[in-house]
């Protein structure tokens, strides 16, 4: 008896360990506000490039000359390698527009559609 349990209960394990990323996974929703848009030209500072999704980090300075860093949310490593983006697609020092969607929390970390204007 104990030995029909054994591969039932590995599988049902697996089965549960797979299925742990996605339920971490969040929606655009949920983070993200349609009806509030940002667009903006920055410098980028810092770029993490790890699963789930990478993060770019940009120094924005307004009219007063106050800077503010945005933490922006890209898209999956993998994903973004299968479009043609590479580690050193984007660099520090990059200058770039970020058109995308504010936080709801108002936080400066919005998720963008990003394009790069001029490097360095």
């Amino acid at each position: 008896m104990k030995r029909q349990l054994l591969p039932i209960l590995t599988l049902l394990s697996g089965l549960l360990m797979a299925a742990a990323p996605a339920v971490a996974h969040h929606s655009f929703a949920a983070e993200y506000d349609r009806a509030k848009p940002i667009s903006f030209k920055g410098k980028v500072t810092k770029i993490e490039w790890m699963n789930p999704h990478i993060y770019f980090y940009v120094d924005v300075t307004d009219a007063n000359g106050k800077v503010t860093n945005y933490a922006c949310e890209g898209g999956a490593p993998n994903g973004l390698y299968r479009s043609g983006w590479r580690k050193d697609s984007l660099k520090a020092g990059d200058m770039v527009t970020v058109d995308g969607w504010r936080a709801k929390d108002g936080l400066p970390r919005p998720t963008p559609r990003s394009r790069r204007t001029s490097s360095r």
